[in-house]
């Protein structure tokens, strides 16, 4: 049986070790292939054998390491059922689902109750598998969106660690007045003679009283975090904290039983409550800003969700019938009225309207839509009412496809991320080795007391944060590919981001890329006593076998001209020259001037011919008749808008652009200059592209290769970085790298400064994780850091970092503007006659 890929939600992880944790436990489960977790979307990609794992077997080896999976739950009302074996079968027909951890079916009640893993399961999902088993679903329309479940999970921890800080507020505020107040006076002797009783003993007990609740409530979740990690041989945040915070909340009880049993005199009467109870505090603050940060990074793919109608308008015979999205089916006809989101992805059959796709593909104009127009659900339809035949459905739609591919580009750690889980790796160890050092190096060596010392190897413990180093990476890559996604550039990889940025050549396939890949016939030249007509009679019958867009063009003009078209016998094609047909007993053939030349057919008639149009821009395309060349065909493809601007675009951000087309030199070259470009690859063959791609590399540069996404996928993937372009609902996800949503080729620029932008941030981030450790452990060493500043400053740190990634959203991706100038138009050299 084939592998299955499934996504955990996690809860509970804080720091770089506790995705090291989750992943160790997911990979020793028997039956897991592969598992990557990342920390800032909280989730972990699991490739498993389902003969060998099941969703449940990985959960339980996560609550076995200490951390959770949010799951959700949805009742199903289920008619139909008459006994016990109905009961059964139904419950096996759900659990069969991916993601489905388990189902319980009460007859009395004729209800499901089914839990699940957010996101991997549908209700419709589900419906279906209880309608195959020959039952039915009864419809409900308040039941929550799968991804609802997750989210709730995820604000339930917000608002635990929001009562979690309440709690330690109350009770840490008064334990830190009174407490600084009590040091103070017993550092300043006559202020405690004129007030006595703030030196009498019971005020300990009152500390003990007001910190204990702080240890025990505020402070149980690091302590359990801290039990669980030492348990499975590892060390995270929740130890470094539970260490310093216990050691200072145990000293000031032993400060206690010493008063109780007349020892006082060995330990002293200095306390240190306020410092455990403080420290708690602060980290948990900074616990629940840091969470409510990073529900702000996921905010694109959340918009992305939210798109997504919930209702269609049906049509069926003749009757407009609103029924939920998730029922429709390919061939349905929708109704969509102005101002309404298009249910799913189809093909207009009535009316005529602008849809506003600016959601999608980042292109504020609206696109104008007739009959036979391609249209993507979730986009708006802005004007007409239309009559739309949905062609793609569910988790097939242009937007179910985005959505997959931008959390899987969020789900991947990228390259840059390695250095940091190395460091992770050995951080919280020697951390605690340092504390101990400094423990031992101030009372040996400093010759200092021992409440001294312990407040100094505190604050190493609780200065330190590899929370900051685990999340500078993964949130500045989740924020960035959100941000792609609303900009119309989709990212498959965190790799493909991190890539883009070192870019120096990108390489452009002509046809589909440069220009719009609707070639047009614009000249027939005749020869050698054949006439116009004829000459394309002949040459688009032969055609008529080809799928090549030449071949296209030649038939789509001769049916313009109304010219009757013969069948064509004994059709063969030589890939990307030319073709080989029988029309009406005569031997056609079709091709390049090349492909005609290594025919031994002499072409010096077309010679002067060939050359004009080819300087002209124009495709030559050369008809043999039975041996004799009978005329020459010119065809045009026209420039994309915005080709040009793009191209300039990258030329002023120091990107050299190169083309790689299979037209012949002249005309290459002819396009090359209306669009601005220097360097040309002319005459290669789909095949050859490849090899185009290794000469760049060759010569040490960094190779995007820009391409349809489908006929140039070896050379796509030969690229440092393939983008593919999209156009509608055509998003060549496999193919590439980077797939640009509009077709506009100004998104290969856009995609490279949103790289850049993204690797500054992620830059920053760890020149800050890297320099508030490097810098601030050893301040701490040196007793220059008070415990509870310490826990400030380590709260507030990784709060920095998911702050500073979040600027993302809404920096202004630069385009440089350049100054264009205008083409001439290039007339046509012979009209077709």
């Amino acid at each position: 049986m084939a592998s299955r890929q499934i996504e955990l939600p996690i809860t509970g992880m804080t720091c770089a070790a506790c995705v090291r944790n989750v992943e160790r436990a997911l990979n020793r489960t028997e039956g897991v292939i592969e598992a990557t977790v990342n920390l800032a979307t909280e989730r972990a990609s699991v490739n498993y054998d389902p003969e060998a794992a099941s969703p449940n077997s990985m959960i339980d080896s996560i609550a076995g390491a200490g951390y959770g999976v949010a799951t959700g739950q949805i009742e199903l009302p289920i008619t139909g059922m008459t006994c016990a074996s109905c009961v059964r079968n139904v419950e096996r027909a759900i659990q069969r689902h991916p993601g489905v951890l388990g189902v319980n079916v009460n007859l009395a009640t004729e209800r499901a109750t089914v839990q699940y893993v957010p996101g991997s399961v549908r209700r419709s999902d589900l419906i279906q598998a209880v309608e195959a088993a020959g039952y039915g679903v009864v419809d409900t329309a308040n039941l929550e969106a799968p991804e609802d479940a997750e989210r709730a999970a995820r604000e339930a921890e917000i608002q635990r660690q929001k009562r979690l800080v309440m709690i330690g507020t109350i009770f840490s505020v008064p334990l830190l007045i009174l407490g600084m107040t009590r040091h103070f006076m017993h550092s300043v002797p006559f202020l405690m003679e004129a007030v006595p009783w703030l030196a009498e003993d019971i005020w300990l007990f009152i500390f003990a009283g007001l910190a204990t609740p702080v240890q025990f409530i505020v402070g149980k979740q690091y302590l359990i975090g801290a039990y669980k990690s030492l348990r499975n041989g590892t060390a995270n945040m929740d130890v470094l904290v539970a260490m310093g915070t216990l050691a200072a909340y145990v000293y000031g009880i032993i400060v206690l039983l010493g008063i109780l049993f007349g020892f006082s005199d060995v330990v002293g009467k200095d306390d240190y409550f306020e410092t455990a109870a403080v420290i708690l505090t602060l980290i948990t603050l900074g616990k629940l800003l840091e969470a409510r940060a990073k529900g702000r990074t996921s905010e694109a793919i959340k918009k992305l969700m939210g798109l997504a109608p919930k209702n269609a308008t049906l049509l069926r015979n003749g009757e407009e019938i609103e029924v939920p999205v998730d029922e429709l089916v390919v061939g349905d006809l929708l109704v969509v009225r102005p101002g309404e989101r298009i249910p799913t992805d189809g093909v207009v059959t009535e009316g005529r309207s602008a849809v506003d796709e600016s959601m999608l593909t980042g292109e504020s104009l609206p696109v104008n839509k007739e009959v036979g127009s391609e249209v993507i659900g979730s986009t708006v339809n802005k004007q007409g009412r239309l009559v739309v035949e949905a062609s793609r459905v569910g988790a097939e739609t242009a937007l179910a496809q985005i959505i997959r591919l931008v959390e899987q580009a969020q789900g991947s750690k990228a390259p840059i991320q390695r250095l940091a889980d190395r460091v992770s790796g050995v951080f919280v160890p020697v951390v605690i080795g340092l504390a101990v050092l400094t423990l031992i190096g101030w009372l040996v060596v400093g010759q200092v007391p021992f409440t001294q010392a312990m407040l100094t190897t505190i604050a190493v413990l609780v200065i330190a944060c590899p929370c900051a180093l685990g999340l500078a990476t993964p949130t500045a890559i989740m924020v960035g590919t959100g941000r792609g996604a609303e900009m119309g550039i989709l990212f498959k990889n965190s790799e493909a981001l991190e890539n883009a940025h070192r870019l120096n050549v990108v390489t452009l396939d002509k046809t589909g890329t440069i220009t719009k890949g609707e070639p047009t016939v614009t000249d027939v030249i005749p020869v050698n006593g054949f006439d116009s007509i004829e000459v394309l009679r002949l040459a688009a019958s032969a055609e008529r076998g080809s799928e090549h867009p030449l071949g296209e063009a030649i038939v789509q003009s001769a049916r313009e001209k109304g010219l009757k078209l013969s069948q064509p016998v004994d059709f063969e094609a030589a890939s990307g020259r030319g073709i080989r047909a029988t029309v009406d007993g005569h031997t056609i053939q079709v091709g390049s001037p090349r492909f005609v030349i290594e025919q031994q057919i002499d072409v010096t008639t077309v010679n002067h011919d060939i050359t004009r149009l080819q300087s002209n821009a124009r495709t030559a395309v050369l008809i043999v008749v039975d041996g004799i060349v009978a005329g020459a065909i010119g065809i045009a493809d026209t420039v994309k808008a915005g080709s040009i601007e793009a191209i300039a675009t990258l030329k002023s951000l120091g990107i050299e652009v190169v083309m790689i087309t299979g037209d012949n030199e002249r005309t290459a070259q002819a396009i090359a200059r209306e669009v601005g470009i220097d360097r040309v690859f002319a005459e290669v063959l789909p095949d050859e592209k490849v090899a185009v791609v290794k000469r760049l590399q060759e010569e040490e540069k960094r190779v995007a290769m820009v391409g349809d996404g489908i006929n140039d996928a070896p050379a796509l993937a030969q690229a440092d970085v393939g983008v593919a372009i999209g156009t509608g609902t055509d998003i060549a996800i496999e193919a590439s790298d980077v797939t640009l949503v509009s077709g506009d080729l100004r998104g290969v620029a856009r995609a490279i400064s949103l790289s850049k932008a993204t690797m500054r941030t992620i830059y920053q981030n760890l020149f800050w994780a890297f320099f508030y450790n490097i810098v601030l452990i050893p301040v701490a060493m040196f007793g220059l850091l008070v415990p509870m500043f310490a826990a400030g400053a380590m709260a507030f740190s990784s709060f920095f970092v998911v702050s500073n990634s979040l600027r993302l959203r809404n920096k202004r991706i630069k385009e440089i503007k350049v100054a264009l100038v205008p083409q001439p138009q290039i007339k046509p050299a012979v009209e077709v006659s």
